[in-house]
């Protein structure tokens, strides 16, 4: 009898790639005698790959890893397998605490396990009509902040034809929309190839049928270039929506952030990315309660996200992690005035993200269909202003149930603080 495998997966979209690379490695290794199960209390085998990022992610993957510890008293579990970064940082703590894990894969070690260049079959778990490219791994940029760079390495693209195999083989299997993510993506290629070649990646995965949305994340503001913007602008496949975290608009606050830009180079990208599209939909995330951070501060973060009204935007409170730089300065802030602040800003974006959507009423726009409430006849899903999981939905009455992964043509009725509401034209 095969054993029963279950993968929890944690934390980003790029966790996600490596975690479905996994399985399809193990799918397609017919030395590994296993099938899947989305039932831990069944499992006989559990995989976790675990984030750390920021101290909700850490706790989410502690958490996790607790729950299934737990399975090896009371269930059938017979091996608790952790991976991913907590693994990568944590684990010589991991051993000695939870005796319950059987083994740790590090970062270095999945590497070697799972070929990334050329990637194996890759097992999609977004439903099939979405799917991320992860194009590169690590990091270059060392904002005082994060400790991904420490754990993930430097910044590594992936060689362009291995990409675009991949590419073409999640456009077979009937992905839709390609989701293009790194730690950043702005500077894909520049190590293998001596300069950004993300446009030119863009151009070629354009090429590709069956993709009817290719969209881009964590793009970085310095690093953003007209030929980029132009990409955008001329291909009809790239979505008019960016992810350009900025963290903040304080310049003595970037600038102790270790961030490579200021306010001027921010405001200057959003203007040059606004003219050349005029329908583009720019999400950025930020970060409150950084050390150092003054009302003064605050209050210049306030009036540019007031100023320049984004339309989709994340605030985070400041979380110190072990061994960054941020994490040893003296002046932290409360966690009260952290979350205070937060609370400030969010409660701005809600008024922005309203009176942006309240716009968009009487509007057409193509519709991602994910999903169906039977009670209300009512399908839900996405616009090209909304990326999976973290942006809003629009629902549509319709006249009759699609498919998830139809695309059809709704005209916008109304709107709540976040989300659409339509119906099918």
């Amino acid at each position: 009898m095969k054993k029963k495998l279950c993968l929890i997966s944690l934390g980003c979209d790029k966790n996600l790639v490596d975690s479905e690379m996994l399985l399809g490695h193990i799918y397609e290794n017919t030395a590994y005698d296993y099938e899947f199960t989305d039932d831990e209390s069944a499992a006989d085998v559990i995989i976790i790959n675990t984030c750390c990022f920021i101290l909700d992610a850490k706790q989410e993957s502690i958490d996790t890893i607790l729950r299934a510890a737990e399975y090896k008293h009371s269930g059938i579990l017979k091996e608790l397998i952790v991976m991913g970064c907590l693994a990568e940082r944590y684990k010589d703590e991991i051993i000695s605490e939870i005796p319950e894990v059987d083994r740790i894969i590090t970062i270095p070690e999945f590497e070697k396990k799972i070929s990334l260049n050329p990637p194996e079959h890759r097992m999609i778990s977004t439903g099939g009509w979405y799917a991320y490219l992860k194009i590169a791994e690590g990091c270059n940029k060392r904002c005082t902040y994060c400790i991904i760079p420490y754990l993930r390495g430097n910044y590594r693209s992936y060689p362009m034809d291995n990409l675009l195999s991949q590419a073409r083989d999640l456009a077979d299997a009937g992905v839709k929309e390609l989701i293009i993510v790194a730690q950043e993506t702005t500077v894909y290629g520049i190590d293998l190839y001596g300069r950004k070649m993300l446009p030119e990646l863009l151009h070629e995965l354009c090429k590709i049928e069956g993709f009817r949305w290719i969209r881009i994340m964590y793009t970085y503001p310095e690093e953003i270039t007209d030929e980029l913007i132009s990409t955008i602008a001329s291909e009809p496949k790239i979505c008019h929506y960016i992810d350009m975290p900025i963290q903040h608009a304080s310049d003595a606050i970037l600038r102790r952030m270790g961030r490579l830009t200021s306010r001027a180079d921010i405001e200057n990208v959003i203007f040059r990315l606004r003219d050349a599209i005029p329908d583009i939909v720019i999400r950025t995330s930020l970060i409150t309660g950084f050390p150092g951070e003054t009302q003064e501060d605050h209050n210049t973060l306030k009036e540019f996200v007031d100023g320049f009204e984004l339309e989709r935007v994340g605030v985070f409170t400041y979380s110190p992690e072990d061994g960054t730089p941020a994490e040893k300065y003296k002046d932290q802030v409360s966690e009260d005035i952290k979350e205070s602040r937060r609370d400030d800003l969010m409660s701005l974006q809600q008024e922005i993200s309203t009176a942006f959507l309240d716009s968009l009423i009487g509007s057409e726009l193509d519709v991602l269909i994910e999903g169906w409430l039977p009670d209300d006849g009512v399908a839900v899903g996405r616009t090209y202003m909304d990326a999976p999981s973290v942006d809003g939905m629009i629902f549509v009455k319709t006249r009759k149930r699609y498919d998830s992964g139809t695309f059809i043509k709704a005209k916008v009725t109304g709107s709540s603080e976040y989300d659409l509401i339509g119906e099918e034209i």
